[in-house]
């Protein structure tokens, strides 16, 4: 699969070949023509996995300052070419500077997708499922939250909007399971302690890989973020975009897996201490699903095209890239159905 998005050619299609003709992008795989793009058009190529590109083109994008970023086939990010001029560095500066002057703006922008994507998720249930005194609680408390949110004045308050409306999410988590193998009786982690919070931390690190993967690719720092605290180590500004998925893509794949019973209690085992955590055939099932979640497309709010779910967050760090550099007046931040 090959989409242009944002003037960015993403190739997915294993075994593809892209070489140059001309000023013309050639995309062909086996031989066969797929799609041909004029260069001028491109501001960059992401490749995933197994994708070949000809010296030539390679050696055309550094000189003219167009940037290759190279994913293994899971979206784990593993290389990126520049040429001898690159952004980078003023755009991590705007993103260093962005931490006095925008901190606030784009940590409101983070929980607003945060919130909007769980109050749906919510939303949904309620309907399917009728309304249950934790349900509308937390329904209510996204909705109090997102009408405060615009007002806060400090990451301080939006921490706590964001805070309070999780809460009363997780208090009722619990009523969005079914079929009575597993229950969840509240968040807890470092270590989980039973197999629904085992499955949502897993599921978590697979999504703040795919975001720290994105941010690579940009260009952008993912230890420098807005909405989660400055911390050795920590892939901040990965978290922060991790926000917006949580919700739509996590939770959702949580409670498919474990409603349609694709996951067990034989997926899961109890470690000395306490902790409970998947076994490798659970981890298998889980990164399965995953995968086949990021081939699927959906529709995003600023593309008349469908695009695959697994291009989001680079779609949402090339937003916000654009955004630091002043080529954008605000961020958008993903909002799904």
């Amino acid at each position: 699969m090959n989409t242009q998005l944002l003037n960015t050619l993403y190739v997915q299609a294993q075994g593809a070949y892209l070489r140059l003709q001309g000023d013309t992008v050639r995309v062909e795989v086996e031989g066969s023509l797929k799609r041909q793009i004029p260069l001028h058009h491109l501001d960059g190529l992401c490749l995933f996995g197994n994708v070949l590109v000809s010296p030539f083109l390679l050696h055309r994008c550094a000189q003219d300052g167009r940037e290759v970023a190279w994913y293994g086939e899971n979206g784990r990010f593993q290389g990126r070419l520049a040429g001898p001029v690159s952004g980078n560095v003023l755009l991590r500066r705007a993103q260093h500077q962005a931490l006095d002057a925008k901190a606030v703006y784009l940590a409101q922008r983070f929980v607003e997708g945060k919130l909007r994507n769980t109050r749906a998720l919510l939303q949904r249930a309620m309907r399917e499922r009728g309304e249950t005194e934790a349900l509308a609680s937390a329904l209510a408390e996204h909705e109090t939250s997102l009408r405060w949110l615009p007002y806060a004045q400090t990451l301080d308050e939006v921490r706590g909007l964001e805070g309070n409306a999780a809460s009363a999410y997780f208090a009722a988590f619990g009523e969005l399971l079914i079929g009575g193998e597993f229950s969840f009786n509240g968040r807890n982690k470092r270590p989980p302690r039973d197999p629904v919070n085992a499955l949502l931390g897993f599921v978590y690190a697979l999504l703040a890989t795919q975001c720290t993967a994105a941010l690579e690719g940009v260009g952008l720092d993912p230890q420098v973020g807005f909405l989660h605290a400055l911390r050795p180590g920590r892939n901040a500004l990965a978290l922060d975009l991790l926000e917006e998925f949580r919700a739509w893509w996590g939770d959702r794949l949580v409670l498919a897996l474990l409603n349609r019973k694709q996951l067990t209690s034989r997926h899961f085992e109890e470690r000395p201490g306490g902790a409970v955590l998947l076994s490798e055939d659970g981890r298998k099932e889980v990164i399965v699903a995953f995968q086949k979640r990021r081939q699927e497309t959906v529709q995003h709010p600023l593309f008349k095209e469908p695009v695959p779910i697994g291009l989001l967050p680079h779609i949402q760090a090339r937003l916000l890239a654009r955004y630091l550099r002043g080529d954008l007046p605000e961020y958008v931040p993903f909002v799904g159905k």
